[in-house]
């Protein structure tokens, strides 16, 4: 197991059912404990406002000013996006946000992206694109990788277009910046094979291997298809991590339980095929970051 990493994605904005919100002192206070606890990396997640019928709605700080400010009091931990939503923002702009944040940190920047959603209604409220998201996020691509590997950028798309762009001005790594794809599905797991220096998932009804080993094994057909060596990419989990539980849920819909319990869960994660987890506690509180303290500890020593 050595050679794993153990990211904790931080919730900047309202959580509960009472949309409690995390203010920056708040936010701050995480980001620095994870450091201080030996977190690999710290992740932000680019939503907006999520609408429900029956709650009030659920919304985020804007992610990009959380990541420039996270790089900027940081100085040893990773700092991730979790992931940035292709469809909020122009692509070769995002590249120049992508290369400063890299600047900011002195490359501790790991540029995680995915597609995007409209969903729950976030899209139609600003105004963003609703259809062919998956096509939006294709052409995406093709202008963002260009910049971030070769430095230029010459486009032009239905839906994006560069125009002999140069990515200018140059970070502390230049063409080197880790890129994160959060993608499922066979279409996206290709562009992952592609593209990727690591492909991410998440949990939406299991934390365990029943749900994840599927998704690893399309990843394999996708690396087979493209002719890449599935072992040259790393494979991220995002899962939901309740440290304050008592018990593990009976069916493994989120990590929880004694320090033991929550690393086997992890442990079980890493020996499945996964290079990295990215713990998604609940509450997004600093009581629960602490409490993942032993846990962290336990991982640490068993790969030792």
């Amino acid at each position: 197991m050595a050679g794993f990493e153990v990211g904790v994605v931080i919730q900047a904005g309202t959580w509960g059912p009472e949309r409690q919100l995390n203010r920056w002192s708040d936010i701050r206070a995480m980001i620095l404990r994870a450091e201080e606890m030996g977190f690999d990396t710290v992740w932000f997640a680019d939503e907006l406002v999520w609408f429900f019928d029956d709650k009030p709605p659920l919304a985020l700080w804007d992610a990009i000013s959380i990541i420039g400010a996270a790089a900027a009091i940081t100085s040893r931990i990773k700092i991730g996006t979790w992931v940035i939503s292709a469809l909020h923002r122009n692509p070769g702009i995002t590249a120049k946000i992508v290369e400063t944040v890299d600047e900011i940190s002195d490359g501790r920047f790991v540029f995680g992206l995915g597609a995007g959603h409209a969903w729950p209604g976030q899209a139609h409220a600003f105004g963003l694109p609703e259809d062919r998201i998956f096509d939006r996020f294709d052409e995406a691509l093709q202008v963002m990788v260009p910049l971030l590997r070769e430095g230029k950028a010459t486009f032009e798309g239905q839906y994006h277009a560069a125009r002999d762009l140069p990515q200018i001005p140059h970070g502390p790594r230049p063409n080197r910046i880790p890129l994160m794809l959060g993608v499922l599905g066979p279409r996206g797991q290709r562009l992952a094979a592609k593209h990727a220096d690591i492909w991410s998932c998440y949990s939406n009804e299991r934390t365990d291997m029943v749900e994840f080993a599927p998704l690893l094994e399309g990843l394999e057909a996708a690396c087979a298809e493209v002719g890449r060596d599935p072992r040259s990419i790393g494979r991220s989990a995002g899962v939901d991590v309740k440290p304050l539980e008592p018990e593990p849920h009976p069916e493994a819909a989120w990590i929880g339980g004694t320090p033991e319990q929550q690393a086997d869960q992890i442990r079980a994660l890493i020996a499945g095929g996964f290079t990295q987890v990215e713990l998604f506690i609940s509450p997004p509180t600093l009581e629960s970051l602490e409490a993942c303290a032993p846990v962290l500890e336990l991982l640490r020593a068993g790969a030792a």
